[in-house]
């Protein structure tokens, strides 16, 4: 389904994870990936695991909320992976309980925006130019809270990033609908991972991470080609 592509993952470093997951799904439908995380050693560790099962994949280490360290690894990608990329899957950020407004951390307030936002604004627009070139995909991560409207007591700032990463996946629908780019988001709830397991126990309610990227793989598939701006509630 994507073989002969490149497909380039954020957020994919540690295992156990649903990055972990989205990566092994692409790797077995044939696509070669770049393999994003801050840390460039969790990166490259998660493509060694790739190559190990007979994929390709190359890892990068850069701060997403960097805006000249994202220019320089667009630049790299395009250099080690060729000038068109199928797809973009922006995995990357993280959740904080930030408690009640009026007595909540401005600190927590700028991390979780800086995380979950400005990463998804930044690795965009960086990477929208090749996209263009193979008319490709990009799929966001946002939460359910957003796509159901459900109440976000005591996690406000986590809720606003994510409800901003819907608002700019809708704009850049929009924007790039003649370009052929399309544009979606993915809104799990709670999904099976090792940290929300350790946290959560083994018996809490779970989206799969299998269920997550069948979801993700198809909207950057050719069956979904005529799917943009859409919000995709995982429950």
């Amino acid at each position: 389904m994507f073989a002969g592509s490149t497909v380039l993952l954020t957020g994919v470093g540690a295992e156990g994870q649903v990055g972990e997951a989205v990566a092994i799904a692409f790797a077995d439908l044939g696509a070669s990936l770049a393999l994003v995380d801050r840390t460039a050693e969790k990166a490259v560790a998660r493509a060694d695991a790739i190559a190990a099962r007979g994929g390709t994949a190359r890892g990068y280490g850069c701060d997403l909320a960097d805006a000249d360290a994202v220019a320089a690894l667009a630049e790299t990608v395009r250099a080690n992976h060729g000038e068109k990329l199928r797809a973009l899957v922006h995995m990357a950020g993280g959740f904080a309980m930030s408690g009640p407004v009026a007595e909540s951390s401005l600190d927590v307030w700028n991390r979780q925006i800086a995380i979950n936002l400005t990463t998804a604004y930044i690795t965009a627009r960086a990477f929208i130019p090749t996209l263009r070139a193979s008319r490709g995909s990009i799929v966001f991560f946002s939460s359910l809270p957003v796509a159901q409207s459900a109440a976000a007591a005591e996690m406000s700032a986590y809720a606003v990033a994510k409800s901003g990463v819907a608002a700019l996946m809708r704009a850049i629908a929009a924007e790039e609908r003649t370009n052929g780019v399309r544009a979606n988001a993915v809104a799990p709830g709670s999904i099976r991972t090792a940290s929300n397991v350790a946290s959560q126990g083994a018996n809490a309610r779970y989206v799969e991470r299998e269920q997550v990227s069948a979801a993700v793989t198809f909207l950057c598939s050719d069956d979904a080609s005529a799917i943009t701006g859409q919000l995709i509630a995982l429950t």
